[in-house]
């Protein structure tokens, strides 16, 4: 199966790296338009200038916070009065890890605006062109830790559980228009948020950084953690004509990790 992307254009967020990075050359490479979308304009630069244009693409970035959604706001409304798109990945950086006796209410408002308002505002404003030709992708990165939560990930845990379940609801509203609306339940991969949450463990436990990945690989199916490439290939396969009869669904990538059905 050949996935073509060509003349789509694709908005995705999160990526100046991991596996918002990979989603994005994977869409490029299958002959989409992308605007990357990050906090990193240094980082924005040098990827946009490395993707593919052999199919007529023309791609570019916006630099945005996500963790200030008043600014991003204004942001991503003035992107959209001159660009529409035909695929949207919504992804953000995770918030900051830790159990939910750790958190306060303020800290479960930030990740809220974070994980759930920028998703749904992006994709009210998304939805305005989709309608009109008829034809969409909503593809949203989530995580396994919507089935089975993570204890120390609560604010994650949450408010993705949020997110899925609202995903789920558009999906009904939407796809008589030829728009699907996914969610993409991620496990381990081979990411800095990775790293950082390893680190932490390992800290926390006075082990070296060596044994918390060990541990983690050993927890799944095929022992051993994802690449950001393979993420790619799933997304691009569900902004395809070809997954037309999929939605409304949570999709897992997680080499066999989650342990419910």
């Amino acid at each position: 199966m050949n996935i073509s992307l060509k003349n789509k254009k694709a908005l995705v967020g999160g990526s100046s790296g991991g596996i918002g990075k990979a989603i994005a050359q994977q869409l490029a490479a299958s002959g989409a338009s992308v605007t990357l979308m990050s906090h990193s304009e240094e980082k924005l630069h040098h990827i946009v200038t490395q993707l593919p244009t052999d199919q007529g693409q023309q791609h570019q970035y916006l630099a945005v916070d996500f963790n200030n959604f008043k600014d991003y706001k204004k942001v991503i409304s003035t992107y959209f009065e001159n660009n529409t798109v035909d695929i949207l990945v919504n992804n953000t950086q995770g918030p900051a890890a830790g159990s939910a006796t750790e958190k306060n209410i303020d800290d479960y408002q930030n990740a809220f605006d974070l994980l759930f308002k920028t998703v749904v505002y992006t994709t009210e404003l998304a939805l305005k062109s989709m309608r009109s030709n008829n034809w969409g992708r909503v593809i949203n990165v989530a995580s396994v830790s919507v089935k089975e939560p993570l204890a120390y990930l609560a604010l994650s845990n949450s408010i993705r559980a949020a997110v899925v379940t609202w995903a789920k609801t558009l999906a009904t509203d939407v796809g008589k228009h030829h728009i699907t609306v996914n969610s993409v339940l991620t496990g381990y991969f081979n990411t800095n948020r990775i790293a950082q949450l390893n680190a932490k463990k390992a800290e926390q436990f006075g082990i070296d950084q060596s044994e918390v990945l060990k541990e983690m690989e050993s927890r799944v199916a095929v022992k051993r953690i994802g690449e950001p490439e393979e993420y790619g290939y799933l997304v691009a396969f569900l902004a395809s004509n070809e997954a037309a009869y999929i939605t409304g669904t949570n999709i897992p990538i997680d080499g066999g990790l989650l342990k419910s059905l």
